[in-house]
């Protein structure tokens, strides 16, 4: 099983999906941590200069179909990966990240390696009220 984890320093979950520069991803095998590996990540810097629909859309930021691509290539380094953790991130990506059959999980736990060993556990709760 593979999990990834958003990042900006290798260490700790970034608060925040689409700002994050790094994915972290953890290798298990029999529920231990094998291997870290960190990979490149798009983010919303790299993507600022894309077209953003500016109308209001019912579900709200994220949904329309330029942030889905957006979303969608932020997910491709990690299409090998079964779960994501990050400390806070979009409704749209929350949705994207599920709709490419990746768990998502919005952790309160900061750093990496204990947010793994809890989903591991099967005590990482996911927050959602932490969806903007």
């Amino acid at each position: 099983m593979k999990i990834a984890v958003v990042s900006d320093d290798g260490v700790t979950i970034s608060q925040h999906f689409g700002r994050a520069e790094y994915y972290v991803v953890a290798t298990v095998e029999d529920d231990k941590i094998i291997a870290l590996e960190t990979r490149e990540k798009a983010s919303h810097g790299q993507l600022s200069n894309e077209p953003h629909v500016t109308e209001h859309d019912p579900r709200g930021h994220g949904f329309d179909p330029a942030a889905q691509s957006r979303h969608a290539r932020m997910l491709d380094p990690i299409s090998d990966c079964q779960v994501l953790l990050a400390r806070g991130m979009g409704a749209g990506a929350y949705n994207s990240i599920r709709a490419a059959d990746i768990r998502s999980i919005i952790t309160d736990v900061p750093m990496i390696t204990d947010a793994v060993r809890a989903y591991l556990a099967g005590t990482l709760v996911d927050h959602t009220e932490r969806l903007h």
